[in-house]
């Protein structure tokens, strides 16, 4: 298993390289030149071409490039554009908002799509399996923007039960008020991802019940709710694994339209804040976090499919 490891964090090592330099070469190619930024009516061009000079935008791009990469190396991610401050501090001030809703919609998302997918397999092409079935379609249909609105729309505007937007209210300091504004952006990341794992999942418990050992076990006097929750859901876990390891990266990265939405201080609304801003030092500092935990998520998952299911130790 230390071998594994050890190899694909090699592995890993040029595909964050290449991450790097494609995130890299697709922002130098993006319209807009960050300096407008910092340029007033009264500047010459000579004050104009200083700045850019400071900023290290008159160099050529690779060496632009080989810059960067030595200074990330040296764990600096450079200073923002816009705020002036270091890149990492103002990451590090973002994350816990992220990962407090990401984590929490995530740990929700399993909870209920977990039993509801094994409920729908069971009822396969029952009234029970279409409901869910037509629930999850219009989850993956309809956008999350527009539904974190009509959220707001009732629950804040109509009824005024939660608040509309934030993390918290000014001169409240409670973790029941920091709840209370994470329950909208909550339920919509939840609702979405219910959605999409229920159809994954779902598919996955109906090819298990048509296996030989369903129906070894049904032969055995096993019955139907024992064989689903104890047989087929234990070996459901390994799509469920694939969906944990690709949902580190989203602990990190945030879900930029509904922070948005709702003004959540967090990664996602910070990626937003920059692109708009063209403020680069941020955007790649984002990206990088966000490669680097969906590259340990992945190994996180390749290790838990061996905890899970021992024959894929033998496979390796």
């Amino acid at each position: 298993m230390k071998k594994y490891i050890l190899r694909r964090i090699l592995q890993a090592i040029p595909l964050l390289w290449f991450i790097s330099l494609v995130s890299f070469a697709l922002i130098k190619l993006a319209p807009g030149d960050p300096v407008n930024s910092f340029v007033t009516p009264n500047m010459s061009a000579e004050d104009v071409e200083r700045i850019r000079h400071s900023l290290g935008l008159d160099q050529p791009v690779y060496m632009q490039y080989l810059i960067w990469l030595k200074n990330i190396f040296q764990g600096d991610f450079g200073y923002s554009l816009t705020t002036h401050r270091p890149v990492l501090t103002m990451i590090l001030e973002r994350l816990p908002a992220t990962i407090g809703l990401m984590g929490a919609a995530l740990l929700l998302s399993l909870l209920i799509a977990i039993p509801i997918s094994m409920i729908a397999a069971a009822k396969k092409n029952r009234v029970t399996d279409r409901v869910i079935s037509m629930v999850s379609y219009i989850g993956i249909s309809i956008p999350s923007f527009w539904f974190g609105i009509m959220l707001i729309y009732i629950f804040a505007v109509k009824l005024h039960v939660l608040p509309s937007m934030g993390m918290r209210t000014i001169g409240v300091d409670s973790i029941w008020d920091i709840l209370k504004h994470g329950i909208l952006p909550c339920a919509v990341l939840t609702f979405m991802n219910v959605s999409m794992y229920s159809r994954y999942i779902r598919s996955q418990a109906i090819s298990q019940l048509e296996e030989d050992y369903v129906q070894i076990q049904y032969a055995y006097g096993a019955t139907k709710n024992r064989v689903l929750w104890r047989h087929v859901l234990k070996n459901v876990l390994l799509p469920i694994i694939t969906i944990l390891g690709m949902s580190f990266a989203d602990l990190i990265a945030g879900a930029f339209i509904t922070e948005t939405v709702f003004s959540w201080p967090g990664m996602g609304s910070l990626g937003i804040t920059s692109i708009f801003a063209l403020d680069y030092p941020v955007i790649m500092g984002i990206t990088m976090f966000s490669s680097v935990m969906l590259v340990i998520g992945n190994l996180v998952a390749d290790i838990l499919y061996g905890v899970a299911d021992p024959r894929i130790k033998t496979m390796r």
